[in-house]
């Protein structure tokens, strides 16, 4: 057990670890450790910039010495300051054990050892730390990481070492270390171990620095001369490298073939795309430009044909002139006998007739967009001079998954996200996954270490037979031929084994709530029992009661420091420490590659690399009294969190249920980022797609005409909203800076356009080599051109850690584009220069980590206002993705072929209707805040302020929208209608407006690619959200601004995979009460009764007005074939109609009949029969 002790008064208080075994010990030893210099520095690499402040030993929250020492026993007495619980990783199948020498410390520091970073001292241990607590890190005598193979090939062939080889210094290829090298040379007569042939290369005079050179450097080639490539083309000869300038044992073949180095004139290697070669006089004329493939883009955008988009925005000025005349019309042809019903009807006509326009305006660019996956690997991870080895060049991604309630969101759900996650084709060592639990569940802990176990199977098993999708649910669940398109002989074998696995997985996932509640009960009862006993020892009475906290236990026999089954201080959801694990350690840079199929290896993984990316469980601090801004401030503290860890130039963010469903996602979005041009993209999103959906889509629950039609359309302009999940961001514009370059709009509508370079770099050159400094004095920081890096490192704006600030300007440097594709005024960065290694993770780093998650570390920063996810909504990602955008910002809508990533969406009415009570009341609160897109800066297209303040807008919709369903109704009732009579000239209006609709709806459907039928689903469900979960958001949103009530909402609960033989949409026919059902009801019956009546005076009348009744009827049927499928959700399974509809309906009936009796009486009534309506 490691104590990591922290004084919570003073950020630069010394920090201890304190070592223990899990057990007795006798003796004890201790020794010091020195801080580490910060992780935020990019090693061994001269093109990287230096981080901002002292490459020292100086940390913010983690300076100081650091050492630890044995007890004999664990139970020890602490000072009060200090919270009196340890915590262990709970086993799981492939544990290891930790070498004691790995934790033994000397306590004076005489003759120690520097303590190392060590992957499985991390992956084993557990942090956790907070506000008025210690900051403690738990190390157990398990691991998640199980020893590496030593297939390798980086480790020494000599027997009794483990140390790391160097390169081949004999033919046979045989590994060996440089100590081992040198003990061969010097005493072993300079034979090879391997082979026992002497070694060729063996010479007195070599210094040790000669004898071990890198494999890099020894694989460097010579370039050709500008002089020599000149005297080339002038000759057209062939020329011979044995000469003078070069040794006689230069190596053409590989001069020739790994560097694509010239031969004479021209390449021997011809490009498989081929090239016209046009001969003349002179020969060849135009020889091929071997290095344009190279250049091409990684992305291309493709507008819609001129042959529909034309007609389209010409038939948008048609209605929109067709409506103007028809409004004119309606205002000067009042309906005298009820102007009342005219006054309310020509008043939403004109609302609606705005909302149509705001709607409809930003529509009028959309775009589609294409990437090249093979331009992106031939120019990020294929070998050229600066990086000979090929490795990948790609910047790191950082993804990030949320949860905050296992209840609602099934641990297997999320554990197939991850899985998903590791398993996705992108260079491991550049990825990192997070798991944020908002909840601090032991559940989630332990359901992730056994994520973590199986991901050691499945994640080979992936990449060994490209399986698609990688989520085992989805995969095993898929029903098509799983043998298509596979070819080796062994893929149904494994996948045989691999589903015996995931159904033993599943297993152990479903039964850990009750393996959890066994085990706190038996520890809980153990432990009063030893209270009694105690109390007994101290002449205390038996009888008498023992109040002893009901803890949550973890298997090693320690408190669990999250969230408690019973709540407890200290141990609830919202009072707990923050905590965090590493769960799988950051992995070498090197392959390592498998063994083949035994009794314990299941599968052959010879030629597959058998690492895994980093895995990370975070559960930030909370404490009574301080606000923790639900899913936002989650993020900020992942963003935090990751940043000090990995620190990847890129963030993924994706909910608990959204998988990866097409594993080259990550790839197809860095597309953008790299290419040209994409230095000015805050974030790339992708289109949510949902399963689990019932085959007819209710509830619209796709959402289909958003995500296809406005989105593809606010692509066109500076692009699209931020949507909650599936999208990749660009850190520095989380931070909140501004991009390198930008346009403000003046003028109407913003025509008139000024560019502006927000951000300067300054380029010096050293020799040969450039090196890139980030001169950070000139970043544009949220609208101020005045702000400097000084002002940006104050604890007001990012907090007080040291290394979270110096993490800045190497994401920055990461994130750039190459040197040959950068914008105007922005340096980019050479070729190579992210094909390092990256840094060790050492428990300093994680402590550093645990400082930036405590409830306290935002106060007096930025954190929420201008940095991060903003606080202030319950709809955080809209009001994110418009901060971004009104700084300058671009983002990019990426549709790919297959699916990018899947989730699922509340099929049942009530929840359904519950989350876009949520969405809307989000709206409203953006609508009353100072994130009104009519305060947008300057550098917002107009188009753009359009579709944001149509986000604002929109739930206020949903009031004349219940008076326009009403009014059919109110016109049946009376015998009046909106007009005064059924004119030619009206139905003439009506006429063009409703086939210009169709009109548009039909190349609407053309250039995005959706049905009719979605069409349909999505109008009908606009009237059955308007007139049920939009008015309630409105005065939601109203009693939060003017009252200060606050808002809450419940989490939406998550579906687990039916088992065998359920019904798949049994969740579909569930019928929940709600108070948003009341008005759709309301409306339906009110247009049923007035029908009836309708009907029934025209009958029975002498002088019948069947216009005003065919008008009154058709509206009316009209609104009931919207409020469809509300209806038939409310029969459930069986077509029975609850007994609560029958009474809500009897009542509204009676209610509606009386009040119009008393408004309006029947003809020839009787004083007697008066009625008095109270």
């Amino acid at each position: 057990m490691v104590k990591m002790v922290k004084t919570a008064s003073s950020p630069s208080s010394p920090v201890t670890i304190t070592v223990s075994p899990g057990g007795k010990q006798t003796g004890s030893r201790s020794m010091g450790l020195t801080s580490p210099v910060p992780r935020a520095s990019i090693p061994n690499n001269a093109n990287s910039p230096s981080p901002l402040g002292s490459r020292g030993n100086t940390r913010a929250s983690s300076g100081g010495r650091y050492c630890s020492k044995f007890k004999d026993d664990p139970i020890e007495e602490i000072n009060s300051e200090f919270v009196t619980y340890t915590v262990h990783i709970p086993p799981t199948p492939d544990h290891q054990s930790v070498s004691a020498s790995q934790t033994s410390l000397n306590e004076d520091g005489k003759d120690g050892v520097k303590l190392k970073p060590d992957r499985s001292f991390i992956s084993g241990t557990i942090f956790t730390g907070g506000y008025n607590s210690v900051t403690r890190g738990h190390v157990i005598d398990c691991s998640l990481e199980r020893p590496e193979p030593l297939k390798s090939g980086l480790v020494c062939g000599m027997k009794g070492c483990d140390e790391k080889a160097i390169q081949g210094k004999c033919e046979c290829g045989f590994k060996i270390c440089r100590d081992c090298y040198l003990d061969c040379v010097g005493g072993g007569g300079g034979h090879c171990p391997g082979c026992k042939e002497p070694y060729k290369d063996v010479s007195d005079g070599d210094d040790d620095g000669d004898e071990v050179r890198s494999e890099a450097g020894d694989r460097a080639l010579p370039l050709p001369s500008m002089a020599d490539f000149k005297l080339d083309k002038r000759l057209s000869l062939v020329k011979s490298f044995k000469g003078k300038n070069h040794p006689p044992d230069f190596d053409h073949t590989r001069w020739l073939f790994e560097t694509k180095g010239t031969y004479g004139y021209g390449n021997a290697v011809w490009p498989k795309d081929g090239y016209e070669v046009r001969s003349g006089a002179n020969g060849i004329e135009h020889p091929p430009d071997f290095g344009e493939r190279s250049k091409r883009p990684l992305t291309r955008k493709v507008g819609v044909s001129t042959a529909i988009l034309s007609p389209y925005r010409l038939l948008i000025i048609l209605r929109l002139v067709a409506l103007g005349f028809f409004l004119t019309w309606r205002i000067r042809h009042p309906n005298r006998d009820a102007m009342w019903l005219w006054g309310m009807s020509i008043t939403c006509e004109l609302w609606f007739a705005f909302s149509w326009l705001l709607d409809q305006l930003p529509k009028l660019c959309p775009v589609n967009r294409l990437t090249d996956l093979s331009v992106l690997q031939e120019r990020f991870e294929s070998p050229n001079l600066r990086n000979p080895k090929g490795r990948s060049d790609l910047p790191g991604i950082d993804v990030f998954v949320s949860t905050a309630d296992p209840e609602k969101e099934p641990p297997l759900v999320t554990a197939n996200t991850i899985l998903s996650i590791l398993a996705v084709d992108y260079p491991v060592e550049k990825l990192a996954c997070y798991l944020s639990d908002d909840g601090g569940s032991l559940l989630t802990f332990e359901a992730l270490a056994e994520t973590a176990s199986f991901a050691r199977i499945w994640v080979p098993f992936c990449h060994k037979h490209n399986i698609e999708p990688r989520n085992p649910e989805a995969y095993f669940g898929q029903k098509r031929d799983f043998l298509k398109n596979k070819v080796r002989l062994d893929f149904v074998r494994e996948r045989r084994k691999v589903k015996r696995e995931y159904d033993e997985f599943k297993v152990r996932i479903n039964s850990l709530p009750d393996s959890i509640r066994r085990r706190s009960d038996a520890y809980n009862t153990h432990e009063e029992l030893r209270a009694k006993k105690k109390h007994m020892e101290m002449g205390g009475n038996v009888s008498d009661p023992l109040k002893l906290p009901k803890a949550t236990w973890m298997s090693d026999g320690s408190h669990w420091p999250g969230t408690w089954a019973s709540a407890e201080a200290d141990h609830s959801k919202g009072d707990h420490a923050g905590i965090i694990q590493a769960m799988l350690a950051p992995p070498n840079a090197e392959p390592v590659y498998g063994a083949e199929a035994d009794g314990d290896k299941l599968i052959d993984t010879t030629e597959v690399d058998t690492r895994l990316p980093m895995l990370v469980y975070v559960s930030r601090e909370k404490r009574p009294g301080y606000d923790h801004n639900k899913k936002a401030g989650a993020m900020n503290a992942l963003v935090r969190t990751s940043a000090i860890m990995s620190n990847g130039p890129f963030i993924l963010n994706l909910d608990c249920d959204h998988y990866i469903y097409n594993s080259l996602a990550l790839r197809e979005g860095m597309c953008f980022m790299l290419d040209r041009g994409g230095d000015r993209i805050c974030y790339v999103q992708f289109p949510q797609r949902f399963e689990g959906i019932d085959p007819n889509d209710r509830y619209a629950n796709h959402n289909i005409v958003f995500f296809d039609v406005s989105m593809r359309a606010l692509d066109g302009l500076q692009g699209p909203m931020y949507v909650g999940t599936g999208c990749i961001f660009r850190r520095t514009a989380l931070y909140g800076f501004s991009p390198p370059r930008a346009s403000e709009h003046h003028g109407w509508f913003g025509r008139r356009k000024i560019k502006l370079l927000l951000r300067k770099s300054k380029v010096t050159k050293k020799a040969e080599d450039e090196t890139v400094s980030i001169n950070m004095e000139h970043y544009d920081y949220d609208d101020d051109d005045d702000a400097d890096i000084e002002s940006l490192l104050f604890p007001k704006r990012f907090g007080n850690s040291t290394s979270l600030a110096a993490s800045i300007p190497v994401a920055e440097y990461q994130g750039r584009l190459l040197q040959d594709l950068q914008g105007k005024g922005n340096q980019g960065r050479p070729a190579g220069s992210l094909a390092v290694p990256r840094e060790p993770l050492d428990a300093a780093t994680v402590a550093e980590a645990i400082s930036v998650i405590s409830c306290f570390y935002e106060d007096k920063t930025e954190w929420g206002k201008r940095v991060g996810w903003i606080y202030g909504s319950v709809t955080e990602d809209v009001v994110t993705g418009y901060r971004m955008h009104n700084r300058g910002w671009r983002s990019v809508y990426c549709v790919t072929k297959r699916d990018a990533f899947r989730g699922t969406a509340p099929i049942n009415l009530t929840d359904r209707l519950h989350q876009v009570l949520r969405w809307a009341t989000g709206s409203v609160e953006i609508f009353f805040s100072k994130n009104n897109a009519l305060f947008a800066c300057r550098r917002m297209k107009f188009l753009q302020r359009v579709a944001y303040f149509n986000v604002g807008l929109y739930p206020f919709t949903s009031m004349f929208l219940l008076a326009y369903c009403i009014l059919p109704a109110v016109s049946l009732f009376s015998g009046q209608f909106i007009v005064q009579s059924l004119s030619v000239t009206f139905l003439i209006f009506l006429l063009a407006i409703t086939i210009t609709l169709c009109l548009l709806t039909i190349l609407e459907i053309k250039w995005s690619g959706i049905t009719l039928h979605d069409w349909w689903r999505n109008e009908q469900f606009w009237l059955i959200g308007g007139t049920s979960a939009h008015p309630a958001a409105v005065l939601q949103g109203l009693l939060k601004v003017i009252a200060g009530v606050d808002i809450s909402f419940t989490l939406t609960s998550k579906s687990a995979t039916p088992d065998d033989g359920d019904d798949e949409f049994a969740e579909l026919y569930v019928v929940k009460w709600s108070f948003l059902m009341v008005p759709p009801i309301t409306i339906m019956m009110v247009n049923s009764i007035a029908i009836a009546v309708g009907v029934a005076r025209a009958l029975y009348s002498p002088f019948p007005q069947w216009s005003k009744l065919l008008g009154g009827v058709f509206f009316s049927f009209w609104v009931l074939c919207h409020l469809y499928p509300f209806a038939k959700g409310l029969m459930g399974r069986r077509g029975k109609v609850p007994t609560i509809i029958f009474v809500w309906s009897g009542l509204l009936s009676i209610i509606i009949s009386l009040l119009w009796v008393s408004i309006s009486p029947p003809s020839g009534r009787q004083d007697y029969m008066k009625f008095q309506f109270p």
